[in-house]
């Protein structure tokens, strides 16, 4: 989120300084192990539509920007059982803004993919015009446009302390102090090293991702189409074999408490690392079941509704925050770039962000 709003800052003529407490892109955070998903029929409500479809055209913008293929449009299948989960608001959402999906019954998903296997009451939604993100080329496509820009960027400077005045806010590293009229904080999953100045409901978890191989070819990108199921076994997304590299498969909710600064066991550290993976493609894509090829540990960071945040300090008019993207924000960087910008800009968000207001957790931060 903050290299996509450097991005849109610099290239209005803004004096931009990004600060980062590593070298993105790095594993540190919440964007390696490409790929990420982009949908546009999206559970929340219309705020969250509108918004994919304006990230959309954000990326295609950077890839004309670029030269570089940074969005694949493999379609995304949203399977599941209805039992524990329905796709009827999203239908409707969807409709009211122009996107394509699809609504298939079990033999239809069946038929389209046989690596599928489902009982007969699951159903699906599937969007052929959505697709995944290569995460880490985007964040460095913005990276290498902020800088020609003009933006400047600090590599490897943690962020110590920060401090508000009249009109401006210092920003302390362990070497330095900058002066700035406005500032954007977008820690990620290590906003509590921003508090006091800020507190925020942000739960921070260990999360883990694996690549496993298919048997064949049904699996392969070009074949297969990027994938959610929801069922009883808990919310799981995942990818086609890209290149080679097996489907991708991780699971959103659960995952270990982690505290920023402490570090992250590795992949294998707990049985169900691997076993909560395994079992959801023993029961969905029994085809993709191979051995594990790869494996990945990341972050999340939950806010208690798994809405975003994207407002104002409480206190300080001049100080944005942009946090609690809750596993799901990934595909919105590029929009919410451009809100940060607009408001840093002009003091307008440019969409309406009531959803993701600070206030709506009043009696937890401070």
């Amino acid at each position: 989120m903050g290299m996509s709003a450097g991005y849109e800052l610099a290239r209005r003529g803004l004096k931009t300084l990004l600060i980062d407490a590593f070298d993105p892109p790095h594993p540190n955070g919440s964007h390696h192990g490409d790929p990420r998903l982009i949908r546009h029929a999206y559970s929340g409500g219309p705020s969250y539509v509108k918004l994919a479809l304006r990230a959309d055209e954000l990326w295609r913008e950077l890839e004309e920007a670029t030269g570089e293929k940074l969005l694949e449009r493999a379609g995304v299948l949203n399977v599941a059982d209805p039992d524990f989960y329905s796709y009827e608001g999203r239908f409707q959402d969807a409709s009211d803004h122009g996107v394509i999906i699809e609504d298939l019954d079990a033999e239809q998903i069946r038929d389209r993919w046989p690596g599928v296997r489902i009982p007969d009451h699951y159903r699906a939604m599937y969007e052929p015009n959505a697709g995944y993100l290569y995460s880490e080329r985007c964040v460095s496509a913005y990276k290498k446009l902020a800088l020609q820009a003009g933006a400047s960027l600090l590599t490897n400077a943690f962020v110590t302390r920060i401090q508000p005045g009249n009109s401006f806010v210092s920003v302390s590293t362990k070497s330095d102090e900058f002066i700035a009229n406005k500032v954007i904080l977008s820690a990620g999953a290590w906003f509590k090293t921003l508090e006091p100045f800020i507190r925020l409901p942000i739960r921070s978890v260990r999360k883990v991702v694996g690549w496993f191989e298919p048997s064949g070819n049904s699996f392969d990108a070009g074949n297969f189409p990027g994938f959610t199921f929801g069922s009883s076994l808990g919310g799981y997304y995942g990818f086609p074999s890209i290149s080679g590299a097996g489907v991708k498969i991780g699971r959103h909710e659960t995952g270990v408490e982690w505290q920023p600064g402490q570090e992250s066991e590795p992949f294998g550290a707990y049985p169900e690392d691997e076993g909560d993976l395994r079992r959801a493609l023993d029961t969905f894509l029994p085809g993709a079941a191979g051995k594990l090829l790869r494996s990945a540990v990341c972050k999340y960071e939950h806010t208690p509704d798994d809405h975003f945040i994207i407002d104002t300090h409480p206190e300080h008019s001049n100080v944005l925050l942009a946090g609690g993207f809750s596993g799901h924000g990934f595909k919105f960087s590029s929009v919410v770039g451009e809100l940060l910008a607009n408001q840093i800009e002009g003091g307008q968000w440019g969409q309406n962000v009531g959803l993701f207001s600070v206030s709506r957790f009043a009696q937890s931060i401070s």
